[in-house]
């Protein structure tokens, strides 16, 4: 179950019941994820002032890959301009930069056929319509110590306001996260005339 807090201030505590069905014992919290509330991923949530809704699924894992989408949608009134890669930090759970983590565009070094492959293309976003993107790693572990880190800080364009996301990111021993460019979604665009 995944249960989101927003707003709660820095020591703060918050309490709270989990609806379990039957009886339960032994309940444990496994992990605490923690954002700045002006760096959160909200993507049902209100418009920001960059007009802009960016945040990642829960992604897909088979055989040591692993595959995450970043979503884009304008939720502003003016049109956005996309060409290229989203810009990402990678953050351990302590939200500080991880080093020794190389971001490459594109997935082909990493596997291929994950959707992360095709090059940048200029695209405009008009008010409503989405982009994607795709985060790609393996987790695959030899000699070294293994990465994980909770958290990706994104900017969806050089300049933006980052977004912070939790992909979960086991890296392994692997040393690199693969992105895809942004690519169009027609499928969270507006139908015509709307």
């Amino acid at each position: 179950m995944t249960r989101t807090v927003e707003g709660l201030a820095p020591g703060a505590v918050e309490k709270g019941r989990v609806q379990l069905g039957g009886t339960a014992s032994g309940v444990k919290v496994l992990r605490v994820r923690s954002v700045p509330s002006a760096e959160a991923s909200r993507p049902n949530g209100p418009c920001p002032a960059s007009g802009v809704l960016v945040s990642a699924d829960e992604g897909d894992a088979a055989m040591g890959l692993r595959v995450v989408g970043l979503h884009l949608r304008n939720c502003g009134t003016a049109e956005v301009a996309l060409n290229g890669y989203p810009e990402l930090q990678v953050l351990d759970v302590e939200r500080r930069p991880v080093d020794g983590v190389q971001v490459v565009h594109g997935g082909a070094r990493i596997a291929s056929g994950t959707g992360a492959d095709d090059p940048p293309r200029a695209f405009t976003l008009k008010p409503g319509e989405a982009a994607g993107s795709t985060l790609v790693w393996r987790n695959t572990t030899e000699g070294g110590a293994p990465v994980n880190a909770p958290y990706v800080r994104v900017r969806a364009t050089p300049g933006a306001a980052p977004v912070t996301v939790t992909p979960e990111l086991d890296l392994g021993t692997t040393g690199r996260l693969g992105v895809g460019a942004w690519v169009r979604d027609d499928a969270g665009s507006p139908a015509p005339g709307r």
